[in-house]
Order: C-alpha cells, then sequence, then structure tokens
C-alpha cells in the first residue's frame, strides 16, 4: 500500500525532530538547512522495509544508519556507518580497518540511545555526539535526495548525500556498503 507523504522543511517542523537532531541542524548554514525536508510517518513502520513498501519509497532512495563499537584493547570507539538499504556496512572488513580496530560489531543500544538522546529505529548520522566518527558510503554521499531517520520513530529525513558527507567527522568511504545476499 503507498500512503502519501507530506514533506515539510525539517526547522519547520521541530517536532518531527529528536532534540539533537533539531539542534545539529539548526547550527547549519541557512541555505544547508533549507534542504533538508521532514515528513511524520507511522512510528510502526519506521524500520527500512516496512516504510518504503507503505510509502512507496525505493529501498535505492533510503539509508541505514548503524552504530558500531570498535574495540582495541581496552579501547572501545563508536562510529556510525551510513549505507543504501540495498547494502549493508562492511563491518568486519572496511569499518574495523578503517578504526584500526582489533573487533567491531554492532554497538549495544541501550549505549547508543543513552549516547545520542534518538529511538531505536531511528538513528541519523545528523546530530550524533561529535567525537563519534561518521563513514559515510560513497553511494550515499553522490546521492541526490536519500531518506534517513529523524532521531524519532515517528518521521524521516529527505536532504542531498552531499550534506550527509559535510557532517562533522565525516569520512566517505567507496566500498563502505556491500550487496545484501
Amino acid at each position: 500500500m503507498n500512503t502519501e507523504l507530506t514533506v515539510h522543511p525539517a526547522l519547520k517542523q521541530p517536532e518531527l525532530l529528536a532534540a539533537p537532531v533539531a539542534a545539529a541542524l539548526g547550527g547549519w548554514a541557512a541555505q544547508a538547512a533549507a534542504e533538508v525536508e521532514v515528513a511524520g510517518i507511522d512510528a510502526d513502520l519506521a524500520d527500512t522495509a516496512a516504510f518504503c513498501a507503505q510509502y512507496g519509497v525505493a529501498l535505492a532512495d533510503s539509508a541505514n544508519c548503524v552504530v558500531i563499537a570498535a574495540k582495541r584493547g581496552s579501547t572501545t570507539t563508536y562510529a556510525a556507518c551510513l549505507v543504501l538499504a540495498t547494502t549493508r556496512a562492511d563491518v568486519n572488513g572496511l569499518v574495523r580497518r578503517h578504526l584500526d580496530a582489533r573487533k567491531a560489531s554492532f554497538a549495544p543500544m541501550d549505549a547508543v540511545l543513552a549516547a545520542t538522546g534518538m529511538e531505536f529505529g531511528g538513528i541519523t548520522p545528523i546530530g550524533l555526539p561529535a567525537e563519534w566518527p561518521v563513514l559515510v558510503d560513497a553511494a550515499v554521499a553522490a546521492h541526490p535526495r536519500v531518506v534517513v531517520g529523524s532521531g524519532i520513530r515517528g518521521s524521516k529525513l529527505w536532504l542531498p548525500g552531499r550534506l550527509l558527507a559535510e557532517l562533522p567527522n565525516a569520512q566517505v568511504l567507496p566500498g563502505l556498503g556491500t550487496p545484501l545476499g
């Protein structure tokens, strides 16, 4: 079923954003912030596959943000990985090597939620803790208008991929997303 979405300038709908996301967007240059749009969605459909099926958005136009815990000795580093929904992050290969870690795995959700102030199913690279690297797949960075989380389950953001590549601590990594299957 395809349900119509109504998008609005994100900063004009702060109730559709997690507080750290609204704060981060508020710090952007006016021209960049004006390119970010938000739409309210059914929070029960926040997971990418369900969202895309319900609202008629192609998986290739959606990006997933996953948080990785990279460990070397007693040190744990968190990093966000942003890949198109048609791929998965190469956590145990490219990400682990890039972060110079012995082990890389998905971060514990309770730690991620506590550190970000975001909701499970709404994690987005915008407004993450300043010390976290944001690893962006080159395909996301090149996308003209990609859908990402808004920090809450009840909405999604639309913005040019180049803005995600310009986030503080963002690093564009070709090959970060590997094909599903």
